[in-house]
């Protein structure tokens, strides 16, 4: 029988109280780990999820907004404090505009906002992350076998292959792809590694909106040959795997969890 385990580990996922964040979150917490995670507004789901996977002793609900490095900077404080060590991030989450706005008339506003959440504070988040996981390698006796510490960073199809009339989004995701590269190769000789997850079409509440409207739906989904949207769970298993030692020889890889879509754009 082959385990994912994260028996023993803590982990950090942004975004946790709804969608793919809550599906990681579950997920990692049936592996083993003790999780940390953050929410915005949602405070009713993060009390029922903490609730559901076993009090505060193992997870721990965090009202955090990320708009910021500091921001992303105290939550991982927030975690440490709590379980006393972080060996996993997982960046998750991410603001996307469904109106479609030509790049002409993209207000500055919505430009700034977007790459704040999605780029400005994952800064803060992977900063923080690596100088705690650095401080662990350094101070465990016996050293650390296997992996020290694991960063996945949440990007997207449209930070491959760009998104019209969504140029903030597709920007701070490619971002995210290239902070990813970057990342993998300046701390593997930590042990620390630095992977990316790139979904598609997803059904949860941010890809509502586009998803419930007919038309737009129709075309998103003609564009993948699997045909739907993934599920949330879809894209926490590929995470977790990450965060494994079977994943122990991947560092600065781009996994692509879309149902095709980026072979078929």
């Amino acid at each position: 029988m082959v385990v994912l385990s994260l028996e023993g580990k803590v982990a950090l996922v942004t975004g946790g109280s709804r969608g793919i964040g809550a599906a990681t979150v579950r997920l990692f917490r049936q592996a083993g780990a003790r999780v940390a995670f953050n929410y915005r507004a949602a405070r009713a789901a993060a009390d029922a999820l903490v609730a559901e996977l076993g009090g505060p002793t193992v997870c721990a609900a965090f009202s955090q907004e990320l708009s910021s490095p500091e921001e992303g900077r105290t939550l991982v404080r927030s975690t440490v404090e709590r379980f006393g060590r972080i060996d996993v991030l997982v960046a998750n989450h991410g603001v996307w505009e469904s109106a479609e706005t030509p790049i002409a008339t993209l207000p500055e506003s919505q430009w700034r906002s977007t790459l704040a959440v999605n780029l400005d504070s994952v800064y803060g988040l992977v900063q923080a992350a690596a100088a705690q996981m650095q401080k662990q390698i350094s101070t465990e006796n016996p050293p650390a076998t296997g992996p020290a510490g694991h960063i996945v960073l949440v990007s997207s199809t449209a930070g491959q292959r760009g998104e019209a009339f969504h140029a903030d989004y597709a920007a701070s995701k490619g971002a995210i792809i290239s902070l990813t590269k970057g990342l993998a190769t300046e701390l593997a000789p930590q042990g620390i590694r630095v992977n990316c997850v790139a979904p598609g079409w997803v059904d949860t509440d941010m890809s509502a909106p586009a998803l419930s409207d007919p038309g737009s739906r129709d075309r998103f989904l003609s564009l993948i040959p699997l045909g739907r949207p993934a599920d949330p769970l879809e894209i926490a298993g590929p995470v977790l795997f990450l965060c494994t030692p079977l994943a122990g020889f991947m560092t600065g890889e781009i996994v692509n969890v879309n149902g095709g879509a980026v072979l078929a754009g």
